[in-house]
């Protein structure tokens, strides 16, 4: 894969933030990074118009978000053009300079056609033209040919993160294929609405498994507008720091996701739990090899 950047992103690079303001923010609890938001106007099902895009960030600054991506779909149901996205995301940057810094990614889903134009320009999809990937999957079918894809995408330098798998009813079905890829070094990004019940009880339930299991690795808003689906994420963050410590709110929602848009590795990689994800058809758990923590 390409890992060139175009001069259409290379020429607008994300405003940086002072270093003393920074590093202010980095150590306070109102620090959080977006890395999931459809933010940019009129591209797919998210924002509608430039109107709702301001609201959105309006809504992220009263909430502590000091960086987000904007990731539309990557997905036939919608155009994807890096060119547009770009161009939306400067104007947004020039209307919030010195308050938010944006930047653009997708949610690129696992199509063939997808997979094949990513070979040669991974830049247009990846979080900030970076090597960090949202990745999505069906909700109607996942076939074993994906986990092969995934592993490519690895091998060609990126990073994969598999967005909402809480709400991904086959998955929830069959969640050793998601430890399972976990365990191949993908990472894995719940939905911060989901954590508080918002996307119904099995996708809440199944989130806090996950998240206890050692198989969350990104809090992220997944925003589509201001009313149904708002960019809110600090009554999340102050429901984590409560119920698993702050260490654990701030890197869900502010180291991983920083270091994702630096596009550093990520420092809070939790061990899987024992025996999650490992039985075998008759429900046996088979030996395992000695796993470490990661910084």
């Amino acid at each position: 894969m390409s890992g060139g950047l175009p001069d259409l992103c290379a020429g607008h690079p994300p405003q940086r933030m002072p270093l003393q303001k920074l590093l202010a923010l980095r150590y306070s609890r109102s620090a959080m990074v977006d890395i999931h938001c459809h933010i940019l106007p009129g591209i797919d099902d998210g924002s509608t118009s430039f109107e709702t895009s301001c609201a959105m960030a309006e809504m992220a600054i009263e909430d502590g978000v000091t960086h987000i991506i904007g990731t539309p779909h990557a997905h036939p149901a919608h155009k994807f053009d890096v060119e547009v996205n770009c161009k939306l995301r400067d104007e947004l940057q020039a209307q919030f300079a010195g308050r938010l810094t944006f930047a653009t990614g997708c949610d690129f889903h696992l199509s063939f056609e997808n997979l094949q134009d990513i070979r040669h320009d991974s830049w247009r999809y990846t979080l900030n033209q970076k090597s960090y990937l949202l990745v999505e999957f069906a909700d109607y079918s996942i076939p074993p040919s994906l986990d092969q894809a995934l592993h490519e995408l690895q091998l060609a330098g990126l990073h994969p993160i598999v967005t909402h798998p809480e709400r991904n009813p086959l998955i929830r079905a069959q969640p050793e294929r998601l430890f399972k890829w976990l365990r191949q070094g993908c990472y894995a990004q719940v939905t911060a609405q989901s954590l508080l019940g918002r996307w119904g009880d099995s996708a809440q339930q199944v989130a806090n498994i996950w998240l206890d299991a050692g198989a969350v690795h990104f809090v992220a808003s997944d925003a589509h507008n201001t009313t149904s689906r708002p960019l809110r994420l600090k009554e999340t963050y102050e429901m984590l720091a409560q119920t698993r410590g702050e260490d654990v709110a701030r890197a869900l929602l502010v180291e991983n996701p920083l270091a994702a848009f630096e596009d550093r590795p990520i420092p809070w990689v939790p061990e899987l739990a024992d025996d999650v994800g490992w039985e075998d058809s008759a429900g046996a758990t088979p030996r395992r090899k000695k796993r470490f923590w990661f910084f």
